[in-house]
């Protein structure tokens, strides 16, 4: 089970890590070097095997090599969450296992794709999980990808799981805060899912979000979601617009390789991705260039030392 600390700590910025691939393998040294780049940028999570982290495209041993060393570097300072949502209940049940194996503070569970779940089925699903497994879980609710949605009946039902500590909403809509918190218990947080309303997600009373963006610039992403948890909005606005081109940028195409491509202009990591997914064109390398010299600009501006961006902006 979940250290309670830890438990209460599960918000603000947690970064959606990139898995870093090198001939195609996993880059342990690169990965090791970011994960620490995160932590010592303040980040407040680390969320590993991810869809930003490839997960679907992992091996087993890859997955438990990624939560060692997530786990071994946190040291228990931060939560660190696992993805372990696919689109079958036992595989799921089997990742979730191996997760709190391995000392992850929490899964990140999908609901599942492809197959279509009804909501009785959606329901059904998180209860064999919860019975199957005593880590606490957040839900993670992305309709682009699994083509089903979460209805309010099906979320009241969820919210009498006592290891559903949490929901992450993908959508993109910040009114589902309101919506939804009416009808979960205080024990039930919910997180935003998707960097470009992230902000408003916060501000609307989400209690932080899982970030792609924050890969790229982790001190910052902080500060955006300190500042909003501070209740000191005026800055936190000035960040999040300092970060609007970078989103638009990075939703060019699919984030894994946007991101990956980014890091590989400011950290010299492999922009390296794996079939079916591929690097980016042209037109968005030159895009991202452009995107990611404006805001180093700008932290120069903002800060005296010329190490800042490098450091995580």
């Amino acid at each position: 089970m979940m250290r309670p600390a830890l438990q209460r700590r599960i918000g603000g910025a947690i970064t959606a890590l990139v898995t870093p691939f090198r001939g195609g393998a996993i880059d342990t040294v690169g990965l090791m070097a970011h994960v620490e780049w995160q932590l010592l940028s303040g980040i407040d999570g680390l969320l590993a095997c991810s869809l930003t982290g490839e997960g679907p495209a992992l091996t087993e041993a890859e997955r438990v090599r990624i939560i060692e060393i997530c786990v071994e570097l946190a040291e228990g300072k931060v939560p660190v969450i696992v993805a372990t949502g696919t689109n079958d209940t036992a595989a799921t049940i089997k990742e979730t296992r191996q997760a709190q194996k391995l000392g992850a503070d929490a899964a990140f569970v999908t609901l599942p794709y492809y197959s279509k779940p009804s909501q009785k089925g959606v329901v059904h699903h998180f209860e064999q999980l919860a019975g199957s497994t005593d880590l606490p879980l957040i839900i993670h609710n992305l309709p682009a990808h699994t083509a089903i949605d979460l209805m309010p009946a099906t979320i009241a039902r969820l919210a009498e799981i006592p290891t559903i500590i949490g929901i992450a909403d993908g959508s993109g809509d910040v009114a589902r805060v309101g919506a939804w918190r009416a009808l979960l218990p205080e024990r039930i947080a919910l997180y935003s899912a998707h960097d470009a309303s992230a902000l408003a997600f916060t501000m609307a009373g989400g209690r932080g979000s899982f970030s792609s963006a924050a890969n790229i610039a982790p001190r910052l992403f902080h500060s955006m979601q300190l500042s909003a948890g501070c209740d000191h909005m005026a800055a936190a606005r000035l960040i999040d617009d300092r970060f609007r081109l970078l989103f638009k940028a990075l939703a060019r195409e699919p984030e894994p390789a946007t991101v990956k491509h980014a890091l590989s202009l400011m950290r010299h990591m492999s922009p390296d991705v794996r079939l079916p997914l591929t690097g980016v064109e042209t037109e968005t390398d030159t895009v991202i260039q452009a995107t990611m010299a404006l805001l180093q600009a700008g932290c120069h501006r903002h800060a005296p030392s010329p190490l800042t961006f490098r450091l995580g902006l």
